[in-house]
């Protein structure tokens, strides 16, 4: 039996009434790639950045304890679950609309369909972009790069919920570096972003795009339950590289195991637990420093009771 949460029933009955999908006891398996973690005491699901602000801002003035998620692509859940409120920003806050310089996208907006879209349309800049999973706030969060591009390259402004309002944020404002951002230190939800895309044909931005999903179909085990790269690659070298060195290939712990593709992967193949996926990723930094004396510093995001 899930032991209650502290959220108030005074707060859930709120909530409810801003936001229709609020669910009690919700497995964060359903809603991370990993398909791994425990139940959240409360999931709220806005259906529109209205209702986002709204149900935000409420939690703010309450100070209702509460964190923000989007389609779960680079997050590690914890088997005891999360106390207190999760906000699912997903794809029903994902409308984008494209204008002469860009596009404006809302937090929940899928990033490589934003990318398709664009090369669609004759814009460049997200070619990068086309095979990174999750949501454009999350990859501007902890400015998603590849194939020598990232988010820091194209975002012009981006709006936050704050404890004491709604703001707009220029990208000067964000002090964006590999893989952060201010963002990440604060208590702040993102609502929209503003692209500043450049045009170009269609055809050549389609065709540099699709050259950067077929080196990752090769390099990367597409398909598989991951939160992608597991660790951040450190300076001049790669996180993969230094694992695969130290022999950490195909090493599993119950569930989980080092991917035998790209070796900054774990996957789960099946019934794997976070623990399991901890342990191994331990294993793996210390086998690692031990072999090339640099250490390993987490990428994936870590949520809830471990």
């Amino acid at each position: 039996m899930v032991r209650p949460g502290p959220v108030s029933r005074r707060a859930e009955a709120v909530l409810r009434t801003i936001v229709c999908d609020v669910r009690r006891n919700e497995p964060m398996s359903r809603h991370v790639y990993l398909r791994i973690g425990g139940p959240a005491d409360l999931l709220v699901v806005p259906r529109s950045l209205g209702e986002l602000r709204e149900a935000v801002g409420f939690l703010f003035e309450e100070g209702v304890p509460f964190w923000v998620i989007g389609h779960g692509s680079n997050l590690l859940v914890g088997d005891r679950g999360v106390r207190g409120v999760v906000v699912k920003v997903g794809s029903r806050c994902g409308r984008v609309r494209f204008g002469q310089r860009g596009a404006h996208a809302e937090a929940g907006a899928g990033l490589p369909s934003v990318a398709r879209a664009a090369a669609g349309l004759g814009f460049a800049g997200l070619e990068f972009a086309a095979g990174i999973p999750g949501s454009v706030a999350g990859a501007v969060v902890m400015n998603a790069g590849a194939h020598g591009g990232s988010m820091a390259d194209v975002v012009e402004s981006v709006a936050v919920s704050t404890p004491r309002g709604w703001r707009v944020l220029r990208a000067k404002d964000l002090s964006f570096g590999y893989r952060s951002s201010t963002l990440q230190g604060q208590p702040w939800v993102v609502n929209w972003v503003k692209l500043a895309l450049r045009p170009d044909s269609p055809a050549s931005v389609q065709a540099r795009m699709e050259a950067n999903l077929a080196r990752r179909r090769a390099s990367q085990p597409i398909g598989a339950a991951s939160c992608g790269c597991m660790f951040k690659n450190p300076a001049g070298d790669h996180a993969g590289r230094l694992i695969e060195a130290a022999g950490c290939k195909g090493m599993s712990v119950g569930g989980a195991r080092v991917s035998a593709i790209h070796a900054n992967f774990i996957v789960n193949e099946g019934g794997a637990t976070a623990s399991d996926v901890l342990t191994l990723a331990e294993r793996v930094r210390d086998l690692s420093r031990a072999r090339s004396g640099i250490p390993l510093d987490l990428e994936v995001g870590l949520l809830g009771e471990f």
